[in-house]
């Protein structure tokens, strides 16, 4: 169903109440700007063009959203809502199951970008989307926390605790979605993540008693 049909649905809708039609037709606005993002990237997806492909006049798109910043930190929520539905259907999260998520991002570089671009405007002051970066970096971080510690348990090969190796493994994800968008025929973002992790299992292994014995005072 496109996103045009999902608003005809909903103004058909008779049954489920106000507030169900206004649901629907916030998903149908943000699947109309998903689809946009995805054929002309971040620069290319105006206000205008994602009433008109949600059949709705701009007026009413800003019902909904009131700032095209509002309306793209509206699409990252849901690409992780999206994501983390599809992830919990195969089971607990581990880090090949992030690999697969760095794959799967390697195919939608409207979105990645469109994440990277407020990601780095979210920094200034009052930016609309820096309560949704905050929030969710902490929550990236405590779910990477959770993943190390399925895989490796209370302590890393290299003698870091899943919460302080978590910042490190979200400042990788970002990084190298950043240089994959800058250079994507030189960085192939897959490849070189599982060059990281297989790095992040190595280390610290026979021989590295230091760097062990240096993480067992980490709190």
């Amino acid at each position: 169903m496109t996103a045009r049909d999902q608003v005809r649905t909903a103004d058909r809708r008779s049954g489920g109440g106000r507030e169900a039609r206004r649901a629907e037709r916030r998903e149908a606005i943000l699947q109309a700007a998903m689809e946009l993002i995805a054929e002309r990237g971040y620069r290319g997806t105006s206000l205008a063009a994602v009433a008109e492909r949600a059949g709705l006049t701009q007026q009413g798109l800003l019902h909904h959203f009131p700032s095209k910043e509002l309306l793209l930190v509206g699409v990252l929520e849901a690409r992780d809502r999206w994501d983390t539905a599809a992830a919990a259907a195969t089971g607990a999260w581990r880090t090949d199951t992030l690999a697969g998520l760095v794959e799967y991002n390697a195919g939608r570089p409207g979105v990645v970008q469109t994440y990277t671009v407020l990601a780095g405007d979210s920094v200034t002051e009052d930016h609309p989307a820096r309560d949704f970066f905050e929030r969710r970096f902490r929550r990236v971080r405590e779910g990477l926390a959770g993943v190390l510690r399925t895989e490796y348990g209370d302590r890393l090969p290299g003698g870091l605790t899943p919460e302080r190796a978590a910042p490190l493994l979200a400042a990788v994800m970002d990084g190298l979605q950043l240089q994959w968008l800058l250079d994507p025929a030189e960085v192939d973002m897959t490849a070189a993540f599982g060059d990281f992790l297989a790095l992040l299992g190595a280390a610290g292994g026979e021989g590295d008693a230091s760097a062990a014995g240096a993480g067992t005072d980490e709190s």
